[in-house]
């Protein structure tokens, strides 16, 4: 039998720059306390709407368990190609839609194939987690441009980072962390750019129905032919274990991508994709007008106490630690102690100076949350 030391290693060297995700880190946290006051779930406290489970319910009992074409079943593409062609009364993607395994598994999908070693990808700071790990692991450079403190996208800085290495944008409006929706104008500018150096425009808009204050403005209405969308169901609907998104933008770039999943995910699972379908025609208006409720409630519950953004979509707040604290991760440390679950900034950010909490959660866990925050503040 061979010893340990003999053994090849089996780990390709790529993982060796891969951390732990700061966000699973806290979940395994949260198995070792009882019923914690868990501010750090970003996903709806919501049900999945009946109308969708019992169309994939339907699916399932009637055989559509099987594989699908990799690009989804047509009946769903059709529905999100004639959906995008409303909202910005446009053909512009024509039926270049891909069906996804949620809009992490369309991220992928885009960056390996579109960046090749080497190639840099600016990511504006803070930003959702896997964000520069994903284009580490595509080959790319992550060029990471800070938006501290107001977390207003800023064109000027975003322009002054590109290079002849700069092969893509990445955005994400509304945010995760901030719960920024980015003003319309910076929007337009940054395509503007992104038209006139050549650049692909990633835009993840995944919280794009979680809009509190007016819609979230999109790429696609200034460069759209240098867009690529993604969107999901997760966060809408509540069915984030579901694991359901879609891109639409270049032919060439869906092409590709359609290509890498026969090889990868193969297709999204079919009965899901079912249910997707069913989704377009539920009206989920009292979902979000809750989650406008709760926004208010978070920030007034706070603001006297933290600096933050007041956010304006999705279900998060990005408030900055008190000084006394020095960092996200003492913070959080602070926080279970008093049995508060949140994730620090670094988990989102290449500095820590601030933390994240999720007001997706029924409305007296969020009061008794924000009170030990207070708490904490003092």
């Amino acid at each position: 039998m061979l010893a340990a030391s003999d053994i090849p290693n089996m780990v390709a060297s790529r993982m060796d720059s891969l951390p732990s995700s700061g966000i699973r880190r806290v979940f395994d946290l949260a198995a070792t306390l009882k019923d914690p006051i868990d501010l750090s779930m970003g996903q709806p406290d919501f049900d999945v709407p009946e109308p969708i489970k019992q169309a994939a319910i339907s699916a399932i009992r009637d055989g559509y368990n099987g594989y699908t074409v990799t690009q989804g079943i047509p009946e769903l593409r059709e529905r999100i190609a004639h959906s995008l062609a409303e909202e910005f009364d446009s053909s512009t993607f024509g039926d270049s839609v891909l069906v996804t395994s949620g809009v992490s598994g369309a991220l992928m999908l885009a960056l390996m194939a579109t960046i090749d070693p080497g190639d840099e990808v600016i990511v504006p700071d803070p930003y959702f987690v896997s964000y520069p790990h994903m284009v580490e692991l595509s080959g790319g450079k992550a060029v990471t441009v800070s938006l501290y403190d107001s977390f207003r996208l800023d064109p000027q800085r975003i322009a002054d980072a590109v290079t002849d290495r700069t092969k893509a944008i990445l955005v994400n409006s509304p945010g995760n962390p901030t719960g920024t929706v980015h003003a319309p104008e910076d929007i337009e500018a940054v395509s503007r750019l992104a038209r006139d150096r050549g650049l692909l425009l990633i835009s993840d808009e995944i919280y794009d129905r979680l809009c509190y204050d007016g819609p979230a403005s999109s790429p696609v209405r200034f460069a759209p032919e240098q867009t690529l969308l993604l969107r999901g169901f997760g966060k809408t609907y509540g069915m984030t274990g579901w694991r359901m998104g879609f891109a639409a933008g270049p032919t060439a770039v869906i092409d590709a991508m359609a290509k890498l999943q026969q090889y990868t995910f193969v297709c999204a699972p079919h009965m899901a994709q079912r249910g997707c379908l069913a989704a377009f025609d539920v009206d989920m208006t009292d979902q979000i007008d809750a989650y406008r409720r709760k926004r208010d409630l978070a920030v007034a519950e706070l603001a006297d106490h933290f600096e933050f953004a007041k956010p304006a979509g999705g279900f998060f707040v990005f408030a900055k630690v008190p000084k006394r604290y020095e960092s996200g991760e003492r913070f959080m440390e602070a926080a279970l102690a008093k049995n508060l679950l949140l994730i620090p900034g670094h988990a989102f950010s290449r500095q820590d100076t601030h933390f994240r909490i999720s007001y997706a959660v029924d409305n007296e866990r969020l009061r008794r949350g924000c009170s030990i925050l207070r708490d904490l503040s003092g």
